[in-house]
């Protein structure tokens, strides 16, 4: 069924009225096959000051590729494509297990959850809320909302702190070495269309910091670093 994300016709079904930017439910649908999905149109996003270049819907692709060179896998298939409102971000839908109280799920020191926590470090995620944790029945999480995020500047603001300050394990060194590996081979091209050279330099900074420092960042004391509000 993802293959119809790129392929499919997008067809609008209705709006999701919390999110700041415009943020679409959609079915996407070719002959007998369709699926649901998020559409993401640039031409919904509404400007913001501290992310003068690029846009959202680049950073939450780019988010995508990170997740992926991690293999993490927590983020859904997420594509670039033109839809009925313009070129825009299409996310593959994900179905919550509501049997799960997120209230208390993010508050756990969860293998899943660590990984989040340590993906959100490496793009500079500025906007972990609670509902941005999709644990779906089968136990996966899923995770969506990347587009501010890679910001130059350290502006980490996340629901995520349990692990803060605590090391790294020799996995998880492992894992960022791999990535910055990623970041340095032909592989890692399509991001440096999506996102700035400061960006991409900030990125890798990161990465290495992360790697040198062998533990987890703690909260920035001139930057808020818990979202508001924080579901």
């Amino acid at each position: 069924m993802s293959g119809l994300l790129f392929s499919g016709e997008i067809i609008v079904e209705g709006r999701l009225v919390d999110a700041s930017n415009a943020t679409l439910f959609v079915s996407i649908t070719d002959g007998a096959e369709s699926t649901k999905a998020i559409y993401k149109p640039v031409a919904g996003e509404r400007p913001l000051w501290d992310f003068p270049d690029g846009n959202l819907a680049n950073r939450e692709r780019a988010a995508f590729i990170i997740d992926r060179a991690l293999a993490f896998n927590h983020v859904p298939l997420t594509i670039l494509r033109d839809g009925p409102f313009g070129f825009g971000m299409v996310q593959q839908w994900i179905d919550i297990d509501e049997g799960v109280d997120l209230e208390e799920f993010f508050q756990l020191n969860d293998p899943q959850l660590r990984e989040v926590a340590l993906f959100d470090a490496v793009i500079n995620n500025t906007d972990r809320k609670i509902g941005h944790l999709i644990p779906e029945q089968g136990g996966h999480l899923y995770i969506c909302d990347h587009g501010v995020t890679f910001h130059a500047e350290d502006k980490l603001r996340t629901v995520l702190w349990q692990w803060a300050g605590e090391e790294l394990t020799p996995a998880e060194i492992a894992t960022l070495q791999a990535l910055q590996n990623f970041l340095d081979s032909d592989e890692s091209i399509e991001l440096r269309d999506l996102l700035t050279a400061v960006e991409l330099s900030a990125l890798s900074l990161r990465i290495e910091r992360l790697i040198e420092t062998r533990c987890f960042p703690e909260p920035n004391p001139e930057w808020p670093h818990i979202p508001w509000p924080p579901f």
